[in-house]
């Protein structure tokens, strides 16, 4: 969640309106000069009545460390902020958290290095009170290089979301733009700062209602398939929210997938890398993968439609293993879409779905990986909308599948935010995960998507190389298209004819991706990268010998941008990747690739 700073305080009564109105820090101004300046004694009063409730900060210019000291500890600050020409060995000699106040141009830029342990907060280049916005290019660079930025100067709650957007700060910060008159905070402009900031990075929890994330998203379904499409809608329109329905999904994820997963600190990648690395242990839920988070859900939901046929499309085979698996659960019968040559791949999965009682449908068409499963399953539904639940496995395809299936694999990123916390004291610097249509991803990413200090990775199948033009990464190489019923990033050529997807990995083997993915791409929420078909392997390997722990090929990827991002990490960047799934599945085919190379 961003921070909100109300600064200028001058009163109890404003203190208590931008409480009230969610503000995370109040501003206590000591600078003689200043229209809004305190008295210590009167910043004394307010900070005892608001203690423990909101962060306390000290505003200075060019104030003696003596000065500073004894403000801090007659009004109990928590941080102090220095809008003069401190020097950074001034700034280093404070015993107490700093946020330093620099100009939002190249000039700051250039400052800025030499600032490194402190919050920065960048003004309008013409000086703090000028009343007007500038151009955020300085503060968006900072936020690529890994620096906390606050971000201020002329902001109110008519700009401030669009501020948020276009520098996506840590935090925002006003005064003057949410007075009535000079030292006076007008409440109804406190509340809808506040809100406006919030709402600018909130995450789009539901799209809209047509289906679309920004412009990503929408329903392109055949006439054929609108009634079972919209049927589906509305049935989790009041599932979602019916406390019955909630209460036996998180039953059974706890007794029949065994949440939650741990959160392991892979200690020796972490000194190998030279960072903290966790892993999100996925592998470790029932059925080897995350995929069952989202079958369990669904079968549910299929369950209290009366729908007695479950069909499923898959690639590498987990989500017809975990599809296949809860319709055993729960009595339902299985057909599972597989494309001829996954069937090869994943000759062990096709085995588990059989045991369980399954039905495979080896496809011939096109390439004979998941896009060609996926057609089949269409058809199919197509055909049988009466009597048949489409239990689709990523956050792709039509509403209400993006949403309905990023919403049930949520439950990895809320226990990781839960468990770093508890063993951290604070939120990651990255989340990592590897993307194909993007549930595994996505399910990780969401619960963070507010928190504008956690950055995102998603590593693609790069292949061969996307020079070579044989590769799965759909966001890394690829442009908006109509894909399986949604619009978002596909691999296509000029006439919208789609490209076959080549991968290593038979789950990211995939020529598109969910609508979300591509929001957060365009938006500059997450950074997608690919990783070939060589680096994974090789991390296959060496996660394998470093940890213990044998990666499914589509976390490889992950693994493989992991080792190749920590060179430029420190060792206190703290790192969550998401483990998808174990590698038991890859063991044959990585054997035939390896050829005696271990």
């Amino acid at each position: 969640m961003i921070q909100v700073k109300v600064c200028g305080i001058t009163s109890l009564e404003d203190a208590e309106a931008a409480i009230a109105a969610g503000a995370d820090a109040l501003g206590f101004n000591f600078v003689a000069s200043s229209l809004r300046v305190l008295e210590s004694d009167a910043a004394a009063e307010i900070s005892r009545a608001v203690v423990g409730r909101v962060v306390r900060v000290g505003v200075f210019q060019d104030a003696g460390a003596a000065a500073i000291a004894a403000h801090v500890n007659r009004v109990g600050l928590d941080v102090v902020q220095l809008h003069g020409e401190e020097s950074p060995a001034f700034v280093a000699e404070l015993p107490f958290p700093v946020i330093k106040v620099l100009p939002g141009d190249a000039e700051g830029i250039a400052q800025a290095a030499a600032y490194p342990k402190v919050d920065l907060l960048l003004d309008h280049p013409s000086g703090g009170g000028s009343g007007s916005t500038w151009d955020y290019a300085a503060a968006r660079a900072l936020v690529a290089a890994g620096r906390r930025i606050w971000v201020a100067g002329g902001l109110n709650a008519d700009n401030v979301a669009d501020a948020v957007r276009a520098a996506r700060p840590h935090g925002v910060d006003a005064s003057s733009g949410l007075e009535s008159a000079a030292g006076k905070k007008d409440a109804t402009q406190v509340r809808a700062f506040v809100a406006n900031a919030r709402d600018a990075v909130a995450a789009p929890t539901r799209p809209s209602a047509s289906g679309y994330f920004g412009r990503f998203g929408g329903r392109f379904a055949p006439e054929t398939l609108m009634p079972a499409v919209t049927e589906l809608s509305e049935a989790y329109e009041v599932l979602r929210e019916d406390p019955q329905f909630l209460a036996e999904l998180e039953s059974q994820r706890a007794t029949y997938a065994g949440r939650p997963t741990p959160l392991y600190h892979a200690a020796r990648l972490s000194e190998e890398l030279g960072c903290k690395v966790y892993l999100k242990r996925e592998d470790l839920a029932h059925t080897g993968a995350h995929k069952i988070n989202n079958a369990i859900g669904q079968a549910l939901i299929a369950k209290r439609m009366g729908k007695q046929r479950v069909i499923a499309e898959t690639g590498a085979g987990q989500h017809g293993v975990a599809t296949a698996t809860v319709c055993a659960r729960y009595g339902l019968d299985c057909e599972v879409y597989m494309g001829e040559e996954d069937t090869r791949r994943q000759a062990l999965n096709v085995f588990r779905m059989e045991l369980l009682g399954a039905k495979v449908h080896p496809v011939t068409s096109g390439s004979g990986t998941l896009k060609d499963a996926m057609n089949e399953a269409l058809r199919d539904w197509s055909t049988n909308v009466r009597d048949t639940y489409y239990l689709i496995g990523s956050t792709a395809g039509m509403h209400p599948y993006p949403l309905l299936v990023r919403d049930l694999q949520s439950v990895i990123g809320r226990e990781a935010r839960e468990q770093i916390l508890a063993v951290e004291g604070r939120l990651p610097d990255w989340l990592i995960a590897c993307v194909g249509g993007g549930s595994n991803a996505m399910g990780l990413f969401h619960p963070f998507y507010a928190d504008s200090g956690v950055k995102m990775l998603g590593v693609e199948a790069g292949g061969e190389g996307v020079d070579q033009g044989a590769h799965g990464a759909s966001l890394s190489a690829g442009s908006p298209g109509v894909l399986h019923g949604s619009y978002s990033y596909v691999l296509q050529d000029d006439a919208g004819q789609i490209f076959p997807a080549h991968s290593i990995s038979a789950g990211l083997d995939y020529p598109g991706v969910g609508p979300e993915h591509s929001f957060y791409k365009e938006s500059g929420r997450a950074e997608y990268v690919p990783a070939t078909d060589a680096e994974a392997l090789d991390a296959f390997v060496y996660l394998s010998r470093i940890e213990g722990i044998t990666p499914a090929f589509e976390t490889s990827h992950a693994v493989a941008a992991l080792r190749q991002r920590a060179r430029d990490w420190s060792p206190e960047t703290v790192v969550i990747l998401g483990l998808s799934g174990r590698g038991d599945k890859d063991v044959a085919q990585a054997r035939e690739l390896l050829q005696g190379k271990l």
